[in-house]
């Protein structure tokens, strides 16, 4: 993935494309254009530069909080076996995101599991196993603040936020069921978020009609998402870091509510493990971070802890190409 320091080659329509993208990954080019107010082929034009230069990739994504269970693991190890490790991980699909952290000797992951013997055959039984890792500390996310469908530049950039609407919220209390049958619909999907019907149909051998209705169906009980993968440095913000936060237990929904709208928060989750507590935060640079540390977080009363953990290499955020250069 390529990354340009000089963010200001960006421009307002290609920070208005992606949130358009946040917003509703599927959306024609046609209709991005006519709520932009340009052209379908300045549209089209602008999609290609931004997955050659920053690496753009709509992907359609199994919403394992609401399926199953995800897990964030904090795999401590050598650093000389730490990258190997990362790339291993990386290749496995039920990985959502990977990141080295604390000077190279951990490997944080995502891991979304849809059975619990899944997870228990991972944690309890491969993991353990890996001669290089030496410690291993694993947080169940129980609830979303905010990550997923939500869309982040709108809130990195609000003057954004009417340009496109927001896609439908989930408007079933319970994800639809993703069958064996679903499975060929889902892995196209997982692939290219902006598959055409044709292609799906081409996939799973049934009709156009049927694979819409299917989708229209998974979309909206909130079995499935549509996000976006892109190097968020397109905006300038070259520091991240992983928040292990610690709240008093009657401080934790409110604390939780309050990371969902900070603009440095990419991703919020209530946790069970060692904190109860995790935030994905990017930043200009380290002096922000500090401001964003020490003001906006540090007034939020009920916090009795914080650990920071230092991003050095995000080695996969949905997706994984291992010949690709790492996001730095």
């Amino acid at each position: 993935m390529k990354s340009d320091s000089s963010h200001q080659r960006w421009d307002e329509l290609d920070h208005q494309l992606l949130h358009a993208l946040e917003n509703d990954g599927r959306a024609p080019f046609s209709r991005i254009a006519a709520h932009l107010g340009v052209s379908d082929q300045t549209i089209a034009r602008r999609y290609r530069r931004l997955v050659a230069d920053i690496g753009l990739r709509v992907v359609v994504v199994t919403d394992a909080e609401r399926l199953g269970q995800t897990w964030v693991l904090r795999l401590r190890c050598a650093p000389d076996a730490a990258d190997a490790l990362s790339k291993a991980l990386a290749r496995r699909p039920d990985t959502a995101w990977i990141a080295l952290t604390s000077g190279g000797t951990e490997v944080v992951c995502a891991i979304r599991f849809r059975t619990r013997g899944e997870h228990e055959e991972m944690i309890l039984g491969k993991l353990p196993k890996t001669p290089s890792i030496m410690e291993i500390r694993a947080h169940q996310v129980l609830w979303r603040f905010f990550g997923g469908s939500n869309s982040w530049l709108a809130k990195r950039l609000p003057q954004v936020a009417e340009a496109f609407p927001a896609g439908p919220e989930p408007t079933s209390p319970a994800p639809e069921p993703i069958s064996t049958e679903d499975e060929p619909l889902v892995a196209t999907l997982e692939e290219n978020g902006r598959a055409t019907l044709a292609e799906l149909r081409r996939a799973t051998g049934h009709s156009e009609s049927v694979v819409r209705h299917r989708l229209d169906r998974l979309l909206a009980s909130g079995a499935l998402y549509i996000d976006v993968q892109y190097d968020q440095t397109i905006l300038g913000d070259t520091t991240r870091a992983i928040l292990w936060i610690t709240a008093a237990p009657a401080a934790l929904d409110q604390v939780g509510r309050a990371l969902a709208t900070h603009p440095e928060v990419t991703f919020a989750g209530a946790t069970a493990g060692s904190c109860n507590l995790m935030a994905f935060i990017v930043c200009r640079d380290s002096t922000t971070m500090y401001r964003y540390l020490s003001t906006t977080l540090g007034s939020l009363e009920g916090i009795q802890h914080i650990e920071t953990a230092p991003v050095l290499r995000l080695v996969k955020q949905l997706t994984y190409d291992e010949h690709a250069p790492a996001a730095q």
